[in-house]
């Protein structure tokens, strides 16, 4: 199978309009092209009345202003009213791809049909209509197969339904004229004809290279379906794979990040990530990169919410919840931390809660890909120990102060920021700018989440957060497993069974569907992670 080039990953990655028609995202598309041609339409459909109107009034005669051109103008107005309704009701919302049909094969038919009216109500009245109407109809056909993503058999098909009342109009002014010129209506035949075809060929030509660009989605054995975030240094999207059908979610470093030291580290980021087997863990498939230098990696499709996003959408997390989050997530760090792995960028939207086998409220680690590997030296040269590396609102004071002291005590200050972001639904420190959020971090010991969130909370729960939350690394629980410990010791704190999980999720299913599908193609900014050289600071400060 060939690799695609950077241009046909950026086509088919979201830099372009071209997109797999049959997604969710070719849906979107397809809505917005329709609301593009109603635009077009209306646009173009008004200025032609308007002009038509001031050459009456500066010209014809008063024999022109007869009942026909009226009624023709009437008829006019009103497909003006539909122009608008599509250009508008396409404009928002998401209408089904049902509905979509229907407006699409309504646009030529309808505009035909009211252009062609005035000939079978008033056959013979408006001399030179019938070239009029010929001009409507290759430009609607023509306009629709152009803007509109379509199969040429669909095109041919809804071309001939908007060719008959045409066909039928001028049948009916010729013979309402008497004319008995065969040469005069085959000619106008002849010109459907062509319009219809020439419309056909033309979604043929730009549907085909649509489904060429679909085909250029492939990397290896899997195809790219639609994006589903992008990040500082990557994007992500849904895929399949040819053969197993599984869902797959594909990693890929933007092409404008591929440094050597950005291609680097993300290749690192799946070395280390592969290494690890925690059910709590995001586990990687396959890898591979292409000719042209564009890295990727397959890794399980994880179809829920991350926790940044449960805390801004639904608020702050029942502590039974929390409890069993935190402790799916220590497990993770502990198989981390026991292979010399220091995950370094631990943060809500780095942890993602799906359902998995049928088990609900399932936490999944992602993003190693600032990884410290405590025993090799490789990550040297990547995270250099005067670089500052995370992202500041979960900053433990010594990757602040010290980075070459970081160790797994480091992701629990993280996790403790975590647990207390769910509990409180804030973070644990905050400022107007990042000095100050540091600072915070190095020097001011941080108010209970009790006190932040308004009401009493388990005591035993918080004190298990604020030990994590402790300046000194040394003064921390030792280990992630010890964590995990207190965690589970924790008195007043509600069990959040699975039949609790499972409730919540019933009840909210689709506004997740919902939240992820305004995901798609979006910019991942919340909680930007952080990299910069601490010698670089001193500069700036001295």
């Amino acid at each position: 199978m060939a690799v695609p080039s950077v241009d046909a990953i950026r086509r088919a990655s979201g830099w372009s309009s071209a997109v797999d028609l049959d997604t969710e995202e070719g849906r979107a598309f397809f809505q917005e092209r329709l609301s593009f041609l109603g635009k077009v339409a209306f646009v173009l459909s008004i200025a032609t009345l308007i002009l038509g109107q001031l050459a009456l009034a500066l010209g014809a005669s008063v024999a022109a202003r007869s009942a026909a051109i009226r009624g023709a103008v009437a008829i006019q107005a009103a497909i003006d009213v539909f122009y608008l309704a599509m250009w508008l009701g396409c404009r928002r919302g998401r209408l089904p791809r049902s509905v979509l049909g229907l407006v699409d094969a309504a646009f030529p038919i309808l505009s035909t049909t009211a252009a062609a009216l005035p000939l079978l109500l008033w056959p013979g009245a408006i001399p030179g209509l019938e070239w009029a109407v010929l001009l409507v109809l290759t430009h609607t056909q023509i306009g629709r197969a152009v803007f509109v993503p379509s199969p040429p058999l669909r095109t041919l098909v809804i071309g001939l339904l908007a060719s008959a009342p045409v066909v039928a109009g001028m049948w009916i002014a010729e013979a309402a004229r008497g004319s008995a010129a065969q040469a005069v209506v085959v000619h106008r035949l002849a010109w459907v004809i062509l319009a219809a075809a020439t419309a056909t060929v033309t979604s043929s030509v730009i549907y085909g290279l649509r489904r060429q660009v679909t085909e250029a989605r492939h990397l290896g054995q899997y195809t790219l379906v639609e994006k589903l975030g992008e990040g500082g240094m990557g994007v992500v999207y849904r895929a399949r794979h040819a053969m197993l059908r599984r869902p797959t979610a594909i990693k890929l470093l933007r092409p404008d990040k591929a440094g050597a030291q950005s291609l680097a580290r993300f290749e690192r980021e799946v070395q280390l990530t592969a290494q690890l087997s925690h059910p709590n863990t995001v586990s990687i498939f396959d890898y591979g990169r292409t000719p042209d230098g564009v890295f990727y990696y397959a890794m399980e499709y994880l179809d829920g919410i991350d926790l940044e996003t449960l805390v801004r959408v639904f608020g702050p997390q029942d502590p039974g919840r929390v409890v069993h989050i935190l402790r799916q997530v220590a497990g993770s760090l502990a198989e981390a931390h026991a292979l010399g792995l220091v995950h370094r960028d631990v943060k809500p939207a780095n942890i993602i809660l799906c359902q998995r086998g049928g088990v609900p409220d399932v936490a999944k680690v992602v993003d190693f890909g600032l990884a410290k590997d405590l025993e090799g030296a490789s990550a040297a040269a990547l995270t250099r120990a005067t670089d500052i590396t995370g992202t500041p609102m979960y900053l433990a004071p010594e990757a602040i102060s010290d980075p070459d002291t970081v160790d797994g005590r480091s992701d629990l200050y993280a996790l403790g920021a975590v647990g207390y972001y769910l509990l409180a639904g804030a973070h644990v420190f905050e400022g107007g700018t990042l000095v100050e959020v540091c600072s915070h971090h190095l020097r001011t010991p941080p108010v209970a989440p009790s006190e932040r969130l308004g009401r009493p909370l388990p005591l035993d729960l918080e004190s298990v957060i604020l030990s994590c939350l402790e300046k000194e690394a040394a003064r921390r629980p030792p280990t992630a497993d010890a964590v995990s410990t207190h965690l589970a010791m924790c008195v007043g704190v509600d069990e959040w069974g699975e039949s609790r999980a499972r409730e919540w999720w019933e009840e909210h299913r689709e506004q997740i569907r919902g939240l992820a599908r305004g995901r798609a193609g979006s910019t991942l900014v919340s909680g930007q992670t952080l990299s910069m050289e601490l010698s670089a600071r001193a500069a700036g400060r001295d």
